[in-house]
């Protein structure tokens, strides 16, 4: 076997020498399907090879192969990072390898997932009280949410939500046997609640921050006419509820101190590695009464709840342990800097996109995503995209707007800066002529 603590540093070598160099690597892979799978044995090895000959291939064969998410010209979906201190504390949770399905087997990973979900709380100002644990996945999240909705009301039918909500939900309410029932937006892509029927519903989901515009529903409004009906109300802010670190972004979370259950990504803009996907619950007995299921082997002497209680996993990583490294690392001010200049570089492309002939805005822009196109077909946009993407020198993507294609930008690296955000636009332009 290797060397673990020459290969240890190595690969902490090879970690900082990709961050410093990430910038120079085209941002979207330029590969064909098949390339990586054809460089790679079609067996295992018979005899074990060392360490640094993963690391040679991983440099080889598969980091032409990466599309780079820690790129900070990645624009596309919900643009991301992963921290440093995230990374190293990835490894330390990797190295003590802690499986938490039960208090017994897991109590730092236990206690230290409560307390660091109540510091996360506390930075978010969500009500002080909620039970929090962490899922791999908003889709995860979403899903333990809905079913404890459908424990509570067995007989509902349906799970109400936006037509721009994220199809994650559409996933769970298929797997949970529910239907779904979209309701139409306004003019600001937002869930219009006199167009809401809440009728033989478990749930309904708001979205604080939608995947296509980053728009938020009325909140207030929707848990209102929840809570008058008896219906479970989940908020979806995955991708905008890290925003509300920033006391003047709050107006977003707007009566979510009403909410039934929310989900944020942490793994999305609060710089935590992959993945980490926080949910607070103000009804975690009923989560509880959902999701328990205890067989005579995993029974212990302690009355404790375990992780396992609230979702779907038995089995749980150490994944509080990057986010609690997070959080001392950066602190309330260092997320606030980050989330507030991503803004400020948003506004900054959006009045470029305003101020251009041949270009506009197809909508709002409450945080830090921007929709936009160039004058012509959706065909001469895809391809416009297309051309823009194959230099490598940025990533973005695309969703779909009153029925036409529209370009987006997402800005959520820590490391993008304003010359990236000037770069992407120069050619946007160029490719656009």
């Amino acid at each position: 076997m290797s060397d673990f603590r020459a290969d240890g540093h190595a690969a902490v070598d090879w970690a900082a020498d990709y961050l410093e160099r990430v910038r120079e690597l085209p941002v979207l892979a330029q590969v064909e399907r098949g390339d990586i799978r054809a460089r790679l044995p079609t067996s295992p090895p018979d005899r074990p090879e060392p360490f640094s000959a993963v690391l040679r291939d991983l440099d080889e064969v598969l980091l032409p192969g990466m599309t780079h998410w820690q790129h900070p010209r990645f624009f596309a979906y919900i643009a991301n990072t992963g921290s440093p201190p995230g990374i190293l504390a990835e490894l330390l949770a990797a190295t003590l390898n802690s499986v938490g399905f039960l208090w017994r087997t897991a109590p730092a990973s236990t206690e230290l997932e409560a307390v660091t979900l109540d510091w996360l709380a506390q930075l978010l100002g969500l009500p002080s009280g909620w039970h929090g644990h962490i899922e791999d996945t908003a889709s995860t999240s979403t899903l333990a949410a809905l079913a404890a909705a459908r424990h509570v009301r067995p007989d509902a039918r349906f799970v109400v939500c936006s037509e721009h909500t994220h199809s994650s939900i559409d996933k769970a309410a298929a797997l949970l046997g529910l239907e779904l029932r979209k309701t139409p937006a306004d003019d600001s892509f937002r869930l219009r609640v006199d167009e809401l029927d809440l009728t033989e519903a478990a749930a309904v989901v708001a979205t604080v921050g939608t995947t296509s515009t980053g728009s938020v529903d009325p909140v207030a409004a929707i848990a209102e006419r929840a809570c008058a009906e008896g219906v479970w109300l989940h908020v979806d802010a995955a991708y905008a509820g890290a925003a509300m670190v920033c006391p003047e972004l709050r107006w977003a979370f707007e009566g979510v101190e009403h909410a039934d259950s929310l989900v944020v990504n942490a793994h999305k803009w609060l710089l935590t590695p992959m993945d980490c996907s926080c949910l607070w619950s103000r009804r975690g007995d009923d989560l509880r009464a959902t999701h328990s299921l205890v067989p005579e082997y995993l029974r212990t002497p302690e009355d404790a709840a375990s992780l396992a209680d609230y979702g779907p996993a038995l089995g749980r990583r150490f994944r509080s342990l990057k986010l609690w490294a997070v959080l001392r690392c950066y602190g309330r001010d260092g997320l606030q800097a980050m989330i507030r200049e991503h803004l400020r570089l948003a506004e900054l492309f959006e009045g470029w996109v305003r101020d251009e002939p041949g270009w506009t805005l197809e909508a709002p822009r409450p945080f830090s995503i921007v929709c936009f196109r160039r004058e012509g077909s959706d065909d001469e946009n895809e391809a416009l995209l297309a051309r823009a993407n194959a230099t490598g020198e940025l990533f973005i993507s695309h969703t779909k707007l009153n029925g036409r294609y529209v370009l987006r930008l997402a800005i959520g690296n820590a490391g993008t800066t304003e010359d990236d955000v000037r770069r992407a636009w120069e050619v946007l332009r160029e490719c656009a002529r």
